[in-house]
């Protein structure tokens, strides 16, 4: 029994890596312009290439493709955080306002910082987009401690999402005309626009923020059976509670200050990838929801960049094609 389940977790884990790997060599291959795999190896291993080519590839969608990689896996794990937090599977930094807290401090930056001159550097975006998912997780705290009914706390996180986007339409009415076009999109989530200084400040805060959270995997297993096992084994839950708060605002901010909002990969990747493995031990899940997250990421993004090609879609547009469903199949599940 054991060894089939070991068996399995491998399948997984190889199949999700496979995927991954997939996902992006077809995400640096296809794109307004085509790049045959035979050139792609051939600017890899160094050798002469067509000089566009070698631009379009290094500066353009390699960072892109890598971001995405990054981003991905780090947007289901803040769901899978928040899911674990709130024992609701449908938790999510989209759902409970989180993503849209976010979004709205960043865009107050953007507009009245970076729109007068202003340089603010990556980590900053991340700083100023950590503070608006606090103050939204804060008050998603605070309307748990008086609704202890979980479909209502959801709906009241719906309801800080939509004042926040409120606010942020608002402010974006404020930016220069110039501006307004590419604060749109981000605002609707897009992973374009990716730099190598970027995906190096995203890399080590999600590497560093993933460290600590699979490290959290005993306690957070501990949590799961229920605060009386979680004290009796010598788990802090005060302590715990507070780690998952930071690092999956952390993780959300990251997202948000680089993409902008996306919907439904934290509530649908963690779901999907418990259903794979048959397990929620937290050792297995936090890398599955990583590496599972960074998959469906790529797929996503690749298919907003070649449906409509040359129009590119938005990100959460396509993520919301694939992740309303199973967010309808998890309701459906606990109606059952």
């Amino acid at each position: 029994m054991r060894k089939n389940r070991k068996n399995r977790n491998i399948t997984v884990f190889f199949l999700l890596g496979v995927c991954v790997f997939i996902f992006f060599i077809l995400n640096i291959c296809i794109g307004s312009v085509r790049i045959a795999l035979p050139d792609v190896a051939r600017i890899f291993s160094g050798q002469e290439s067509n000089e566009t080519v070698t631009r379009i590839l290094w500066d353009i969608r390699f960072p892109r493709a890598t971001a995405v990689l990054i981003l991905g896996g780090a947007l289901s794990l803040a769901g899978y955080l928040l899911q674990t937090f709130f024992n609701n599977p449908i938790a999510g930094p989209f759902v409970l306002g989180i993503s849209s807290g976010a979004k709205m401090v960043v865009a107050l930056v953007m507009v009245f910082l970076m729109g007068r001159g202003i340089r603010v550097t990556s980590a900053s975006m991340i700083f100023a987009a950590f503070i608006g998912a606090m103050l939204s997780m804060g008050f998603v705290l605070l309307m748990s401690h008086r609704i202890h009914n979980m479909s209502m706390l959801v709906v009241s996180g719906v309801m800080i999402g939509y004042i926040c986007s409120a606010v942020t339409e608002l402010v974006v009415t404020f930016a220069d005309d110039a501006d307004i076009v590419n604060l749109h999109n981000w605002s609707r989530g897009s992973f374009s626009g990716m730099t190598w200084e970027s995906v190096k400040v995203m890399t080590v805060v999600v590497a560093a923020t993933f460290l600590a959270v699979f490290l959290m995997s005993k306690p957070l297993g501990a949590y799961q059976l229920g605060d009386a096992y979680a004290r009796n084994v010598g788990v802090n839950l005060q302590l715990l509670r507070v780690c998952i708060v930071i690092f999956s605002s952390i993780l959300s901010a990251c997202i948000v200050a680089f993409a902008g909002p996306i919907s439904f990969v934290g509530i649908a990747v963690p779901q999907l990838v418990k259903k794979l493995l048959n397990t929620t031990e937290p050792i297995l899940m936090i890398p599955a929801c990583f590496v599972g997250g960074s998959a469906f990421c790529l797929f996503c993004d690749l298919l907003a960049k070649t449906i409509l090609a040359p129009t590119e879609l938005s990100i959460s547009t396509v993520t919301a094609i694939f992740g309303a469903p199973v967010v309808l199949w998890i309701i459906k599940g606990r109606k059952a």
